[in-house]
């Protein structure tokens, strides 16, 4: 099953610790995740269901390419990492 890793940052506002889902896809994914845990979701996804402009997911070291439909394609062994985009100035 593939594994998810959330951020330190995350961490400090939720309680999401490392865990393995079923899914074949991104979408796929996170619907276990939320299902787990609701209060992930108005973090990661807006009410479209879409990432949030201040998350980014990588799949296997790769940043993923649908922000939107949540396509990207998840293995058994793919590793997930969540994260918040950092900036200011």
């Amino acid at each position: 099953m593939p594994t998810v890793v959330f951020t330190s940052n995350l961490k400090r506002h939720l309680d999401c610790p490392p865990q393995q889902v079923s899914g074949g896809s991104l979408h796929d994914v996170l619907k276990s995740i939320f299902s787990d845990n609701p209060k992930l979701v108005s973090y990661i996804v807006d009410d479209q269901f879409r990432i949030r402009k201040h998350i980014l997911i990588s799949i296997d070291n790769e940043l993923i390419t649908d922000r939107i439909h949540l396509t990207d394609k998840v293995t058994s062994e793919s590793k997930i990492y969540i994260f918040q985009a950092l900036s200011g100035g």
